[in-house]
């Protein structure tokens, strides 16, 4: 738990952070609104709810990547613990389930730059955030589970090659088919020039 002063400090870190928005808001600056809201939500998050959420993260993620485990009995999941037992050729190993691995820092990054992104209505942004964040929890389900399986096949050995290799470019290819859907080619749909609108021959 954090001390008493730590509260404080972040509820007095919102209240600027809120009262710079409203100012960038009234002034109309809506690049360094945008700027400052994504980096300011990240950054309290990242303090006030990362501590709560990555060993939840950890446990979804594990429980998630449990049912292949289960089917193909390569390796074995404890999502109450965020850690996966792999049965492999050359021997056993334990993989934990941490701070990197849980996801939540892709996760609240995601939400900090969709919080304020204008493209979208309100609504539109919540059922944006839902299933994005579910998107990024079963990739990293997936990315686990292709890391599993190559150890199992391949051996304890092929761990550094599955997790820092095959298992991120999984995972962050599929962050960049998120990201493209969500920003980039809405930002290309809903872009308006004169009077041509690039959503009006759908």
């Amino acid at each position: 738990m954090l001390p008493i002063v730590a509260y404080v400090v972040g509820a007095v870190s919102m209240a600027i952070w809120i009262f710079i928005l409203h100012i960038l808001r009234k002034a109309d600056l809506k690049f360094w609104r945008y700027a400052v809201g994504a980096i300011g939500f990240f950054v309290l998050t990242m303090v006030f709810l990362m501590p709560i959420l990555t060993d939840v993260l950890a446990q979804i993620v594990a429980l998630i990547a449990s049912i292949p485990g289960k089917i193909t009995g390569a390796y074995s999941a404890y999502y109450r613990y965020g850690t996966i037992m792999v049965n492999s050729i050359s021997g056993t190993i334990t993989l934990k389930i941490d701070l990197e691995c849980s996801g939540v820092i892709e996760i609240l990054a995601y939400l900090a730059l969709l919080m304020f992104y204008q493209v979208y209505t309100v609504w539109e942004r919540v059922w944006v955030s839902i299933l994005g964040v579910l998107f990024i929890i079963f990739s990293n389900a997936l990315r686990i589970t292709i890391i599993c399986m190559i150890i199992s096949a391949g051996g304890v050995n092929m761990f550094h090659v599955a997790h820092t290799y095959v298992g991120r470019i999984v995972f962050y290819g599929l962050s960049i088919l998120l990201y493209f859907y969500v920003f980039t080619r809405s930002q290309i749909i809903k872009q308006k020039v004169g009077s041509f609108k690039y959503d009006a021959n759908k």
